[in-house]
């Protein structure tokens, strides 16, 4: 919603303010679309050559994620310590056998049943998973540190693919100035070509060239570039929830009492979707 708000906040500004003092918008207008398919066709014409498949995918999703926001709530976060603290308190009760069809099998847990949405996370349930299944299969033996090591492996990967989207947008807006002034270049040549018209029409079609410098320097600074610093924040957000279950896991692992490890993970978590300590071990006994 504030994306969009942003948005038509910025072009009613940008064109409004040129119109209010005495702009003519017109010959903007006429030049814009032919601007906008230069330097957009070439912006997605480098995309392309400088990502992957994969890559222009995860690219897409992004936008996307700048209008829907952070994947989890409050909520989420709340259950995916519940989640990790149930997991941990049936090895701990009953040992690595009674937690092996949890982990290898979730799709098929009645633990992690009780979490749809954290189970559609699917690089969150591969974490959780992947770890307790080498505790399962170590039967216990591993060192803590070994278990917190390997955790860290894993979530520095997912967390570099989560931010391939936002680096390429930001690439993208660093280059958006340099393609409007090859769009405006083009114009000039065009120009060039007819120096025997009157002054006149020389003027329109130097100002429809300059509208690319215009064109490349507004996308880049007040759509992509923002846009790419908003992406940032909702993947530091959506990275929380994988912080507070590795907490859970590790802290569990070295003996903690439950109220130690659940405000461990608590604690670690932003304003916006830390619950309280009460509130926590409230929904601990709940379930």
């Amino acid at each position: 919603m504030f994306v969009a708000i942003g948005i038509v906040v910025l072009i009613v500004m940008v064109f409004g303010g040129f119109a209010i003092t005495g702009g003519a918008l017109g010959p903007v207008m006429h030049a814009l679309p032919h601007e906008m398919l230069i330097i957009g066709g070439a912006a997605v014409g480098a995309t392309v050559i400088g990502n992957s498949m994969h890559e222009l995918k995860a690219i897409g999703g992004g936008f996307v994620k700048v209008f829907k926001g952070p994947k989890h709530n409050k909520q989420d976060h709340i259950d995916a310590i519940i989640l990790t603290t149930k997991l941990m308190k049936l090895l701990r009760a009953e040992g690595p056998v009674a937690l092996e069809s949890h982990v290898t099998e979730p799709q098929n847990s009645a633990i992690f049943a009780e979490f749809p949405r954290l189970l559609a996370n699917k690089a969150l349930t591969a974490l959780i998973c992947d770890t307790l299944t080498l505790i399962v299969v170590s039967s216990g033996t591993l060192e803590v540190h070994a278990v917190e090591e390997v955790m860290d492996n894993a979530m520095k990967q997912i967390f570099h693919e989560f931010h391939e989207p936002q680096h390429a947008l930001t690439t993208l807006a660093d280059g958006l100035p340099a393609l409007g002034i090859v769009a405006a270049v083009l114009g000039i040549v065009k120009t060039m070509g007819s120096i025997d018209k009157p002054p006149s029409v020389l003027g329109g079609m130097i100002g429809s060239a300059l509208v690319g410098t215009f064109l490349g320097v507004l996308l880049a600074y007040g759509l992509v570039a923002p846009m790419a610093g908003r992406l940032k924040q909702i993947i530091d957000a959506d990275v929380q929830i994988f912080h507070a279950v590795k907490q859970v896991v590790i802290a569990s692992l070295h003996g903690w009492p439950q109220p130690l490890v659940v405000e461990g993970a608590r604690s670690g978590l932003g304003h916006a979707f830390r619950p309280g300590l009460s509130e926590l071990l409230d929904a601990l006994r709940g379930r």
